[in-house]
């Protein structure tokens, strides 16, 4: 699997995650589920254990020393962020417990108070329930509409017809950047450019692709861009809302308390400016730090030598498991991040998860939390594979081996 790019060393890699060094019903585990949750090095664990022994206490709120420092490491993680995904300002990135919950707010923020009877609501056929169900809420709430970008076959956006289903009365488009069912990457910026034109608000849902691509909110041209901490090899319990800076501005806090007020009476509050009015209540400190620390890791790791990487072994595993007689992947879009989604004839996906599961294999069995994707797709679930950057062909192969030990099982 050569590339252009001097190739990782994922020996060296898989030694920093002591998960991966770790017995797994008594074999060596190859973890093959980074699409749900990746792992993480140990540079991000001890990070988070250093705040926590050395400088844990509240920010923002105090005048001791360890107070301040304490918060410089927390915005110096936001700024980390802001680096990441190209942001113009740190008062554009606003913390979330994850993807789900930063969706949410776009929705119940933004959305609530520019959503009207009769408005249209744009999204594609391959979201993730976290980009569906906060906006059929909202649509319900105001009598909107919600449309849908349909796809083909092999899992890819139907766009020739995106200028007709783009109305006067579409007000804003939630994309998903990478499906998480079946590892498409769409074409996002020409999508939002199309969007963009007709004055629509874009929402694009990140979680999928900032593990696997370089990611530019400024060249996308986003109005909004959300994901999660524990997708990138951080932790859970953090995530990030990117939203422009004029309509943050605009938008009003969906949480209230403590941290987001400049001024409380009993006759009125007088609310922080960006980011502070969306951050209410004491926020995940440690888990930002530990965010801002996995970011650093995948810099240092070089993001185009990942998605090379990623790249060459999603083509090795297509290959591989395209031959085994019986199997059949879902999803083979001509652009794709490290995702395999596949069925096997005659053998359910829970079955198959939990034969490799005992073969120390870590797989995803089931809808992955996008049941239009497989009512589509015509299939009640499917096995998937996500890949990473301490996977290597040894672990495709492994993988291999436990897929056919399955169909002797199942003859």
């Amino acid at each position: 699997m050569s590339t252009a790019l001097a190739p990782l060393d994922t020996a060296r890699i898989r030694a920093e995650f002591p998960l991966l060094a770790t017995p797994f019903h008594e074999r060596k585990l190859v973890y093959l589920d980074s699409a749900v949750s990746g792992q993480m090095p140990s540079p991000v664990i001890e990070r988070m254990a250093h705040y926590e022994r050395f400088e844990h206490t509240n920010v923002h709120r105090g005048v001791s020393t360890l107070s301040q420092e304490a918060t410089d490491r927390f915005e110096e993680a936001r700024e980390k962020v802001r680096a990441f995904i190209n942001a113009p300002s740190t008062k554009e990135i606003i913390w979330t417990r994850g993807t789900t919950e930063a969706l949410n707010l776009v929705a119940q923020s933004w959305g609530r108070t520019n959503i009207q009877a009769g408005d249209e609501l744009l999204l594609s056929a391959m979201e993730h329930h976290a980009n569906i169900v906060p906006w059929q809420m909202l649509a319900a709430e105001k009598g909107a509409t919600i449309k849908v970008i349909p796809m083909n076959d092999e899992g890819e956006l139907l766009l020739d017809g995106l200028d007709e289903l783009i109305t006067g009365r579409t007000k804003v488009l939630g994309l998903t950047h990478v499906s998480n069912a079946l590892g498409t990457i769409n074409p996002v910026k020409a999508i939002v450019a199309k969007a963009k034109a007709r004055g629509v608000v874009t929402v694009i849902d990140g979680a999928q692709a900032v593990p696997h691509l370089p990611v530019d909110v400024r060249d996308l041209d986003c109005d909004f861009y959300a994901f999660s901490g524990h997708k990138l090899s951080g932790p859970t319990g953090i995530g990030v809302l990117y939203g422009r800076k004029e309509l943050l501005e605009a938008m009003p806090p969906w949480h209230g308390g403590g941290n987001m007020i400049l001024s409380v009476s009993w006759e009125k509050t007088t609310y922080m400016g960006l980011p502070g009015k969306f951050e209410a209540g004491t926020p995940p400190i440690a888990a930002a730090i530990g965010l801002g620390a996995a970011i650093d890791y995948l810099a240092a790791l070089g993001l185009e030598r990942i998605a090379a990487h990623d790249a060459a072994l999603l083509a090795y595993a297509t290959e591989q498991l395209s031959a085994i007689p019986g199997l059949r992947i879902i999803g083979t879009a001509k652009a794709k991040a490290s995702v395999l989604s596949f069925v096997l004839d005659g053998v359910h996906s829970h079955d198959v998860g939990s034969i490799l599961d005992h073969e120390g294999i870590v797989v995803r069995a089931g809808h992955h939390c996008a049941q239009p994707v497989m009512a589509r797709m015509k299939v009640p679930a499917t096995t998937r594979a996500s890949f990473t950057y301490f996977n290597d062909a040894a672990d495709v192969d492994a993988l291999v081996a436990a897929l056919l030990k399955v169909k002797e099982i199942f003859g």
